[in-house]
């Protein structure tokens, strides 16, 4: 995958990508903690067409055994083995802002001025996971892009649960997300100069990102793709396509079905927003998210292996 402008290429040819979120990928319960189900792995990536996209979970916690706290690639690697097998492209995440998943600590502005390069309970600090991570997968053809990270936000904690009421946002927390993903960025680029670095911004108001922090961050030179997560109707999607001309991906967008809406007409409502995001001038869209245990009787986004989101032809 290349990039040309605001434009994303499969084999040297114009390509908008669509796929799911499926974060629950690398979950297995023999080796790891877990992030969710278990996925059959083959039966997954067979029913999606060849060359489309999953953004997954690729977690530092999802590759520590927890049988003796060491390291244990291998439910990530059956992971690339399987999209692989079935030539599917992914986007592996490699850690969360809000630590689900791994340590659940809220990631804040010490971590980005430098925390992510401490020790942590884990086998590895953050940025010798990104290294590790990204040398032993650089070889894959399944990549589209590393993630740098989930939903970035540079905030200060002022209570213990770090309540977002409650959180500080200082007025150089644009520069200080800015200064962490090129220091990051550089780490990753040291060991895969081939594929495209990416980070899972929400796009938003949050934290570093308000204002131009948004163009200051996608400025980075160690960003070829930028994100969008659209839960707010695309507010400020308009502004942020103005504000960079990378590639901006839609990373995540969902709407809730099950006991509050009927799984036929959210698949409608789902292709005309795909339709509506390519007519905008994004660069692709990625729905959140595929489950292989999905709750009809609940309002939920889960999308299960026999929803009929599948079969819409933008999906394929």
């Amino acid at each position: 995958m290349t990039t040309t402008g605001g434009i994303l290429h499969l084999d040297g040819q114009p390509w908008w990508p669509t796929g799911f979120n499926a974060y629950q990928l690398a979950t297995d319960w023999t080796v790891n903690a877990g992030c969710g189900a278990m996925v059959d792995l083959d039966s997954y990536f067979s029913s999606r067409q060849p060359g489309t996209v999953t953004r997954f979970n690729a977690f530092q916690n999802l590759a520590v055994d927890k049988r003796n706290g060491k390291l244990n690639f291998e439910p990530i690697d059956a992971v690339f083995a399987a999209a692989e097998r079935h030539r599917q492209l992914l986007i592996p995440v490699l850690a969360a802002q809000d630590g689900a998943c791994e340590d659940e600590q809220y990631k804040t502005r010490e971590w980005y001025l430098g925390g992510w390069k401490e020790p942590t309970d884990m086998p590895l600090s953050y940025n010798e996971w990104v290294a590790a991570a990204v040398d032993r997968w650089a070889g894959s053809p399944s990549i589209a892009a590393w993630e740098l990270l989930g939903e970035p936000e540079v905030g200060v904690c002022t209570t213990p649960d770090c309540d977002l009421h409650q959180r500080r946002c200082p007025e150089d927390s644009s520069q200080v997300l800015r200064d962490w993903v090129d220091a990051a960025g550089a780490v990753a680029r040291a060991h895969d100069q081939r594929h495209l670095l990416t980070l899972g911004l929400l796009g938003g108001e949050q934290c570093g990102l308000a204002d131009g922090g948004y163009a200051l961050v996608a400025a980075s030179p160690y960003l070829d793709v930028v994100q969008y997560h659209d839960y707010d109707d695309a507010s400020f999607l308009p502004l942020r396509l103005e504000q960079t001309e990378k590639p901006v991906l839609v990373a995540e967008f969902g709407i809730r079905a099950g006991s509050c809406l009927p799984l036929t007409e959210r698949a409608t409502r789902v292709g005309a927003q795909i339709d509506r995001y390519h007519t905008m001038g994004t660069a692709g869209a990625l729905l959140w998210a595929f489950v292989p245990d999905p709750r009809p009787q609940e309002c939920t986004y889960d999308i299960g292996p026999f929803d009929p989101i599948h079969g819409l032809p933008q999906m394929r």
